[in-house]
């Protein structure tokens, strides 16, 4: 079982996190700045409230197909899993973040109880191939991690956030059919749903 160190200190992007046992998702910049922090309030760790488009997909609507590269060095489409698993996509803000990866070493934890539930999960965010592979090589974790550094795809599921320009954490759980089941986005940075209740929402397809 693989847990991220209290003092990891990702030398990639430059930026040192805080222990995934926290239970917020923070980053510090070089120059001691917190991207999550409110503009214009004090430093420090805090939980910041998000606000997203509204414009993404409907539950009961056909979830909409991508291609996005990802850490096996192939392209991933979501059209390509019709028929055969579910999917469920997992939006994050940052790789080497607390909260983002006690979530991702969860579902690396958890990958025989989705496969077993018939169910792939795609964790995606904006950050780059590289810096996602050396992420997932980190904590050995078995899920491959999907690259939308363009943006588009967060945009298409209304969960980028556009004054940090990156994803709000969110779910999005899409059947065989290729249909929006149930979605869940998260109203505070620092929050994330349990595999637990994923794999119930899985469970009542």
């Amino acid at each position: 079982m693989h847990r991220p160190r209290a003092d990891f200190k990702p030398s990639a992007r430059g930026l040192h996190a805080e222990s995934c046992a926290l239970t917020l998702c923070t980053v510090q910049t070089p120059e001691g700045r917190d991207p999550f922090r409110v503009p214009g309030s004090s430093q420090g760790v805090r939980v910041v409230t998000v606000t997203v488009s509204a414009a993404g997909p409907r539950v009961g609507a056909a979830a909409p197909d991508f291609t996005l590269p990802s850490t096996s060095g192939t392209d991933v489409t979501l059209s390509s899993f019709r028929g055969r698993r579910n999917v469920l996509l997992a939006f994050f803000p940052l790789a080497f973040t607390s909260t983002c990866t006690a979530e991702n070493c969860a579902f690396s934890e958890d990958y025989s109880a989705f496969e077993r539930a018939d169910t792939v999960v795609l964790p995606v965010s904006v950050d780059s191939v590289p810096t996602l592979k050396e992420y997932k090589a980190k904590y050995a974790m078995r899920q491959e991690l999907l690259s939308d550094f363009k943006r588009d795809l967060s945009r298409a599921y209304g969960t980028l956030l556009p004054d940090r320009f990156f994803s709000t954490r969110a779910y999005f759980l899409i059947d065989k059919q290729g249909i929006l089941r149930w979605q869940h986005v998260e109203a505070e940075l620092g929050a994330r749903r349990d595999d637990a209740e994923l794999l119930r929402q899985i469970a009542s397809l």
